[in-house]
């Protein structure tokens, strides 16, 4: 009876934990990245309104490798980035529609009021940790897979 019970306690911790996953899983964006050095993944925070753009990462003081923010613009369009109130260095990866990567922008300047421009129009923009893009081998023409690009 014991072996029953414990069967059974077995197979429900199971099935609560695969649902525990799966409900992680809807809620995490992942925007992997496919280079000559392979496809690398980064769990990302979107930011999709007006608002969410305009303080991207402001105000951090750290963000981890491997993670980062998805700035999405709905429709490509020329844009530029400041690092006001941004205290860490970021490599910025600008994605045309397509995505298909446009530009990178290596080692931002913290808490500059410089404008970073896109230099040609985009539908977002990916920051994270600056080093990342260099480390990793991610290169203007490496395509780029989030539900927000066609090319997925």
């Amino acid at each position: 009876m014991h072996s029953l019970r414990r069967i059974g306690f077995i197979i429900l911790s199971l099935g609560l934990l695969a649902g525990a996953g799966r409900a992680l899983a809807a809620d995490r964006n992942v925007v992997e990245i496919a280079s000559k050095t392979g496809v690398h993944a980064f769990a990302v925070e979107l930011a999709t309104t007006e608002a969410e753009r305009s303080k991207g990462l402001m105000y951090r003081k750290e963000l981890p490798e491997g993670q980062g923010m998805l700035f999405d613009f709905h429709r490509d369009q020329e844009v530029g980035f400041w690092m006001r109130n941004t205290y860490i260095s970021l490599d910025m990866i600008f994605i045309r529609s397509d995505g298909r990567i446009m530009r990178i922008a290596e080692n931002t300047v913290p808490l500059s009021e410089k404008t970073v421009q896109s230099n040609g129009p985009v539908r977002g923009v990916l920051e994270v940790i600056a080093g990342t893009t260099r480390k990793l081998g991610i290169a203007v023409g490496d395509r780029v897979a989030h539900p927000i690009f066609s090319g997925r």
